[in-house]
């Protein structure tokens, strides 16, 4: 059953793509990772976590495979043989039943489909993942493998068209709560000057980063607009909301959230 807490993208997504964000409501673990923790990497009861899994898949009536997401630009294709715990910060498939999963405690999920729903995607997007190497992060290395995998199946798939793209951003980390060094900083703003909006003073080499606002940066220079969700407010933050969300940087010892996407 879907608890009344999750999050139901707002989208003009098509009707066969479906989408929700978990929050921490709705499972079996106790103590920090109370109670619908569904991270086997985190400390948490085998057994809970394995049943908190069970649940989301009956909620989704598809199966959601997760990944081993290691703060990096690594895409996968979802196929059916595809297991669980494969390393990958990112994933895509056209395949039905399958639903792209990302789990997170303070990072930012990014769902994509298109206006056709011929296809679903999702993306992990931490300061690391977001950020890459010289400009190319988990954003741009998500669209550039799913546009070429696209391109050598189908004939006429090359043509990557970013108005037909729709990205839903979900919970994560907000500017107050997210206090980092000037590498940080360096890492967005040396590749894009546009970037130094995002950051604001916090102490003398410390400074208040707008996870949300970089992603949506990164977005707009693919030319992809329709951008819907986290709108950076106060009720969309991981870490200013313990009762909803589960928290890495609040509380250090956290249960995961999921995000999935999945064409039904």
């Amino acid at each position: 059953m879907l608890h009344s807490d999750w999050l139901i993208p707002q989208w003009p997504a098509p009707r066969a793509v479906r989408a929700l964000c978990t929050t921490r409501s709705s499972g079996q673990s106790v103590g920090p990772y109370a109670s619908l923790n569904l991270g086997d990497h985190v400390g948490d009861q085998a057994l809970a976590v394995e049943s908190n899994r069970e649940h989301l898949q009956q909620v989704l009536a598809a199966r959601p495979v997760f990944l081993s997401q290691v703060h990096g630009t690594a895409v996968i294709e979802l196929r059916r043989d595809t297991l669980d715990a494969s390393v990958a910060d990112a994933c895509y498939t056209e395949e039905h039943g399958l639903a792209c999963t990302i789990m997170m405690a303070d990072c930012l999920p990014i769902l994509l489909t298109d206006l056709d729903g011929s296809f679903v995607a999702a993306a992990h997007a931490g300061w690391r993942g977001l950020a890459g190497q010289a400009g190319r992060g988990v954003i741009e290395s998500l669209l550039e493998s799913m546009f070429e995998q696209l391109a050598r199946e189908k004939t006429g798939a090359n043509q990557f068209d970013p108005a037909a793209i729709l990205v839903w951003l979900g919970p994560c980390i907000g500017a107050t709560a997210f206090v980092v060094g000037p590498e940080v900083k360096a890492a967005f703003v040396d590749q894009h000057s546009a970037a130094e909006d995002c950051f604001q003073p916090w102490s003398r080499d410390k400074w208040q980063a707008d996870l949300v606002g970089l992603a949506r940066l990164r977005l707009q220079a693919l030319g992809v607009s329709q951008i819907y969700g986290n709108d950076a407010t106060q009720s969309w933050c991981t870490a200013s909301n313990p009762s909803k969300f589960f928290s890495h940087r609040r509380d250090r010892i956290s249960g995961r959230m999921a995000a999935c996407i999945w064409l039904d």
